[in-house]
């Protein structure tokens, strides 16, 4: 990889991480609350707990643990709008990955997801958007812990598919695939 396709990354929770730039996830609306960050990227660090960190490249300090909703709520799906598929280039969500933002409190029993809110991806142009979904039934705050400490000791997942992994200590940016861990689990 040559070093004009990467950018280093300063971080609070992971150190400096290099990550290609390709790997760059852009927000054109930013996330709600945090409208004027734009850009990026997955990280894995790797913890065995299937929490992802969604990582600012603006703001080493800014991170938001995520989560593919379908590994701890099965049932969950989603509808977008023809204009929300369209904003990302998308028609279905078959290239599309889908993340909810969670809460880990102090007490991570009490951890929580924003079903509601989605982190929509589109895997071919690394367009993505937060959409606050019309479903009424969705929770913003959706206590998840004890059915993801169930997937958690239930998941079984090839991690080299999964993610571009050097083998070390350090967290890895995760590539954003045109498979979700989700529709691998299903196939397997």
């Amino acid at each position: 990889m040559r070093r004009n396709d990467t950018v280093k990354v300063s971080t609070t929770r992971f150190g400096e991480l290099e990550v290609n730039k390709k790997d760059i996830i852009k927000f054109d609306e930013g996330i709600l609350g945090f409208e004027n960050l734009k850009e990026f990227f997955v990280v894995d660090p790797g913890d065995q707990t299937l929490i992802l960190w969604l990582q600012s490249v603006d703001d080493g300090a800014t991170a938001f643990p995520i989560i593919e909703p379908k590994i701890f709520k099965e049932d969950y799906s989603i509808s977008l709008l023809p204009a929300e598929l369209n904003s990302l280039k998308l028609e279905n969500l078959t290239n599309a990955s889908v993340y909810t933002i969670l809460t880990i409190p102090s007490d991570v029993t009490l951890m929580s997801a924003n079903l509601k809110a989605p982190i929509i991806i589109n895997n071919d142009t690394h367009k993505a958007r937060q959409i606050v979904l019309q479903d009424n039934k969705l929770e913003v705050k959706f206590e998840m812990y004890a059915a993801l400490k169930k997937s958690i000791v239930n998941f079984h997942s090839d991690d080299s598919v999964r993610t571009n992994v050097n083998v070390s200590n350090e967290p890895t940016v995760v590539e954003q695939s045109e498979t979700t861990n989700t529709e691998r689990t299903a196939e397997a």
